[in-house]
Formats: structure tokens, sequence, C-alpha cells
């Protein structure tokens, strides 16, 4: 699955009926959500608005749920920003719990971001330094230092940011499936879409590298050869070869690339060339300890 909603917990030593006041009054809200407050009362069911001290519009949608002092869920659109304002709206909610004596456990989702990204690496961030905000005006009395913003290294592209989070969780998920004993057909259809999601999100991540589209390639090649593909497998070894020689990649990268031609060529029946690239993937140097290990463990039973 990939990443597409933002979850936060935070607890906030107050009773929960200061907290909910905190959430919806714009006396409150103005001071740790950067100057911004509902236009009017939140209703269930009906649309809403919020908007800057100086009236500039904010964020819109529906109050989809009201229980006071315990959950309130809305759409969410950005209007302070064309871009964002054109993407699909998501939802947020939050949600409170009583945790103790005077303390008070708050949720809060943000979910339904798979087609805004930029929604999506605004509010990522974001989120933490409003939630830090509102407990420390509840807490102490004060607020927080105005927010400074600083470049990401290497990108200037939210979207980027966005791809690169899925980029990791769609790879990620992928073991999951790999490490079952036994796959459906439909788990392996599962398996290789979550492979090419992968690759093509990496292909348009923040500070990709061409180390990332050489483990993108190896993943194909995995997950085919795992379905039994073994004609697309060898392709896309092939590839990751091609990858890591165009660019100089050398220690894991090359040793795996090599483990995965050498495996794809064993399922076409092709044994000394097999045993050929084997070889190789054991000739390549790992200089760091840990990764040393892993790729040892990975090598230890043959092709």
């Amino acid at each position: 699955m990939t990443v597409t909603r933002h979850q936060y917990r935070i607890y906030i030593r107050a009773p929960i009926e200061q907290v909910w006041a905190a959430v919806i009054d714009p006396s409150f809200t103005r001071r740790y959500f950067h100057g911004t407050g509902f236009d009017s009362p939140p209703v269930a069911g009906q649309p809403y608005q919020t908007s800057s001290s100086d009236g500039l519009p904010m964020v819109d949608g529906t109050i989809e749920v009201l229980e006071p002092a315990h959950r309130l869920a809305m759409t969410w659109r950005v209007l302070y920003d064309a871009a964002m304002a054109a993407e699909p709206p998501s939802r947020v909610e939050w949600t409170l719990r009583v945790a103790g004596e005077g303390l008070t456990q708050l949720d809060l989702a943000h979910v339904d971001l798979e087609r805004s990204p930029l929604t999506w690496a605004q509010v990522k961030d974001g989120w933490v330094w409003i939630l830090d905000g509102l407990k420390t005006l509840i807490e102490t009395g004060d607020v927080l230092p105005p927010v400074t913003v600083e470049s990401a290294p290497g990108s200037t592209d939210p979207a980027a940011d966005w791809h690169r989070a899925q980029g990791i969780e769609c790879n990620n998920s992928i073991w999951d499936l790999i490490g079952q004993s036994e796959r459906t057909a439909d788990e392996n259809e599962e398996m290789l879409r979550r492979a090419y999601a992968s690759a093509y999100h990496w292909q348009r991540a923040a500070r990709r590298g061409p180390e990332n589209e050489a483990r993108a390639l190896y993943m194909l090649s995995k997950v085919h050869l795992l379905v039994g593909n073994q004609t697309a497998a060898h392709g896309y070894a092939e590839a990751c070869l091609a990858q890591c020689a165009a660019h100089a990649l050398a220690d894991f990268d090359l040793a795996y690339a090599y483990e995965v031609q050498a495996r794809a060529l064993r399922a076409l029946g092709r044994t000394v060339e097999a045993a050929d690239a084997w070889q190789a993937a054991l000739d390549v140097a790992i200089v760091d300890p840990e990764d040393k290990a892993i790729v040892d463990a990975d090598l230890a039973e043959g092709p």
C-alpha cells in the first residue's frame, strides 16, 4: 500500500473540553494555526471555510462529522495556493479521548491524499508545527515562534518528495509478498503492480540517483522471476547490469545485479552462464561489513 495519509498523535495536559475548544474556536486557532480560524461555527453536513486574520480564504470543504469534544471530520481543500486548490479535496479527522485525569489524547489523520501530491508534501511537516503549537499554547499559554522556511536539500518540488515517499513505500511493501511461502495468482499480480509502481515513482523522485533506477530494475527482475516470467526477468536483469556499468555502480548494487542475472539465467536453463554470473556476484567487493553480511547470506545457497 502506498502512503496516502499522514497520522499524528499527541498528549496534552488539559481536560478534553479545553482541547476541543482549542480545535474549533477561532480565538484559540488563530494563535497556533498560522492565524487562521473558522469563518463560522462548524455544523455537521454543512460547508465550512477558514480564513486568515486579514480575511484571506485558507481552506474550505464540508463538515462530515461533528461530535463535540470527541470527533471532527471534514473534507479539506487548500485555497491559498492555486496549484493545491486544483487538486482533489482530501480529508482531515480530529479525534480526542480522555487518557487520564486531566490528560487528553489527540489523534489527527489527514487522508485521501493519493491524487494530491502537492497538498501531501505541504501538510506532512506542517501538521507537526500546528500540533506542537496547540499543545504549547494550552499547557503554557505561550505561542511558538514563526516557522522558518528552509529549502529541502536537492529538491524544490513538493511532488518529487511525494514520489520519493511513494517509491519507498511501494518497494518496502513488495517484500511482504516476497516473504510469503505461497502466493495466489492475485498476490503475484499485486506484487508485479507494486514493483512497477515503485519504478514509476522512483523515476520522478526527489534526490534520486542512478542507483535508484538500478534497484528498481533489480526488483522488476526478481518479481518477474518469482511469478514465472523468466524471459522478462532476464531482460530486467540485463538492464540492471547495464545501469550499473553506465554509472559505475559497484558494491552491493553490482553484486545484486549479478545475483538476479544468475537466477534468471538458471531459470532459462543457461546453467554455465548462470554459474559465471553467480561467481561474478561473489567476487564483488562489499565495503560495509553489515552490507557484506547481508549479501553473503543471500548468496550462500547458490542460484
